[in-house]
């Protein structure tokens, strides 16, 4: 069975890889036909991503049919086309006790900490997949990217009437977008490339972007949008510990402030007695729980999230690690590479 192995930074191979076993209890073999391309396997590849281990088979957005299931499974059947909720959780330690599996104690991602899906089949825990009779495999494969915005935003408790800064408009920033559009709210994007602006502008309906010039005009155009007040909640979802660490700035008076890049850099908060002065809240967003990915298809199998957009560049399997490379410049203009293996 073929795979693509990325040995080490900058350096991914084909490989021929055993077929899965049988599925055992509790567990579903399924064929990969999509696999979404993320920050994460860019900063994997790059080297600068804190979780990742090498030597590893990436891929963690997915779009795959159910070819057979083990055993008690009754969430899925073969022929069920899902999305793949890639975090692999113990069931057992106190995070997952309390019913946040997303930041288990013994946390596994597919692709990062172990091998993922970019091969041809797999074999999963039932219960990471969900199941949609409407949506392709393009967009059953984007549910994970939209995930994470779902629960940065359910995490900032954003609310209709809340102006909300976006720092970054990549991939992530983008699905923070969106569920700021579903909860009614203000949204307002940051970013250093005006081409994205211009996409957010034209193809997600943002109202209001501002260019970081870096001169501390973003925080005048941020002052002039919200009548001074600033932002109710930033989301920073650049991974840059420098726009991390200024980030504080923007927020309003009891605002809130949430972290949904990574950073491997140390922080240092370049306002420090803000914090205390308008009484901020700082909180991290990590991954998303399971009711995220059910309530995100039902979303997009009622429209309420159009997907088209999202995806800008395609590739075969056969092709990827050629084109690969090129989705890390900024003048190709992707927002999220699928690979198909069909």
């Amino acid at each position: 069975m073929k795979a693509i192995q990325l040995e080490q930074p900058n350096s991914f191979r084909t490989l021929d890889i055993p077929e899965p076993a049988a599925p055992s209890p509790g567990e579903a073999l399924v064929k990969v036909h999509r696999i979404g391309i993320c920050g994460t396997d860019y900063g994997g590849f790059l080297g600068k991503m804190p979780f990742y281990s090498y030597p590893r088979i990436p891929g963690h957005e997915l779009g795959v049919e159910v070819l057979a299931v083990g055993a008690g499974v009754a969430n899925v059947r073969p022929g069920d086309h899902c999305s793949v909720e890639p975090y692999l959780n113990c069931q057992r330690c106190y995070s997952c006790r309390r019913g946040i599996n997303n930041c288990c104690e013994n946390h596994q991602t597919l692709g990062v900490m172990c091998d993922g899906g970019m091969c041809e089949r797999l074999l999963l825990p039932a219960r990471k997949l969900h199941a949609s009779r409407h949506l392709s495999f393009e967009q059953l494969a984007l549910v994970e990217t939209l995930a994470i915005g779902c629960h940065a935003v359910d995490r900032a408790g954003i609310k209709a009437g809340h102006h909300v800064l976006v720092i970054g408009a990549g991939p992530i920033g983008l699905s923070v977008i969106e569920f700021i559009k579903v909860a009614g709210a203000t949204g307002i994007v940051v970013d250093i490339s005006e081409a994205r602006l211009t996409f957010c502008r034209e193809k997600m309906g943002v109202r209001h972007t501002i260019l970081a010039r870096g001169d501390g005009s973003e925080l005048t155009a941020l002052a002039a949008i919200t009548q001074g007040q600033l932002a109710d909640v930033v989301i920073d979802a650049t991974g840059s510990n420098k726009s991390m660490s200024a980030a504080l700035a923007y927020c309003a008076f009891g605002g809130r402030l949430v972290y949904v890049g990574i950073t491997q850099q140390e922080l240092a908060f370049l306002h420090a007695p803000v914090m205390h002065r308008r009484e901020l809240s700082i909180l991290a967003s990590r991954n998303a729980l399971s009711g995220d990915f059910a309530r995100i298809i039902r979303l997009i199998e009622d429209g309420a999230i159009d997907t088209a957009p999202w995806i800008t560049h395609r590739t075969p399997f056969d092709a990827m690690i050629a084109e690969f490379p090129t989705w890390l410049r900024p003048e190709t203009g992707v927002i999220k590479a699928m690979v198909s293996l069909d």
